[in-house]
């Protein structure tokens, strides 16, 4: 059985090529994008419901439902593993989620800029090299400060109009559902692809059986 840690935590090659995009990576980052979106579409339901009735208990609890709308540019940082995949997956998933319908209509596809460049800014930090789930879980952090911050200044209720104590708890719970339904989620979901085979031709799919 091979060491776990490295094998989670780091790319697998050091080729000063490994940062350009095959034409593979851009197909799998669009199929990874639509299969979000539909995620996205069924949580715009049920997720939504969740916020508002926490929501409605305590000012700000809210935030505990937003991370599965994060969970794009986790995942796509995760598999793709180069600049622009977080923020790639995560506006396409967006994308679609507009496309389908919901009720927030075309400022999706912002908050998704948005977000997407949050989980994008953690995996540049690690130089797109460690995939983890510590860094997953970070990237969900970043993604919900991000989505935090616009909706402090934007929307069609910006909260920088709420109460102080509103607004911290919103940010606290968003980072609490950033880390674990965008970042811990996110990487067991692209671990549990990895096991089946399909990513066999990055190095997620490597690691993993790797590992085995």
């Amino acid at each position: 059985m091979h060491a776990v840690a490295s094998a989670t935590d780091t790319t697998t090659t050091s080729s000063p090529n490994r940062f350009r995009w095959r034409v593979v990576d851009i197909v799998v980052a669009a199929v990874l994008g639509v299969a979000v979106g539909l995620l996205f579409w069924f949580w715009n339901g049920v997720g939504y419901g969740w916020f508002e009735v926490m929501d409605a208990a305590t000012p700000g609890l809210g935030g505990f439902a937003v991370g599965i709308w994060l969970i794009g540019g986790v995942i796509g940082g995760l598999v793709i593993r180069k600049p622009g995949a977080a923020l790639l997956v995560e506006v396409v998933a967006a994308a679609v989620s507009a496309t389908i319908g919901n009720i927030w209509g075309p400022s999706t596809l912002l908050s998704g800029l948005v977000q997407g460049l949050g989980a994008e800014l953690i995996f540049a930090v690690f130089l797109y090299r460690r995939f983890g789930i510590g860094v997953a879980a970070l990237a969900g952090v970043g993604a919900g400060v991000a989505a935090w911050i616009f909706e402090f200044f934007f929307g069609s209720s910006p909260n920088i109009a709420k109460t102080l104590e509103f607004n911290l708890i919103y940010l606290g719970t968003i980072i609490v559902s950033g880390i674990a339904l965008a970042g811990v989620v996110g990487w067991l979901l692209v671990r549990a692809l990895a096991k089946t085979g399909a990513l066999s031709r990055f190095a997620a799919g490597r690691e993993q059986a790797d590992e085995v």
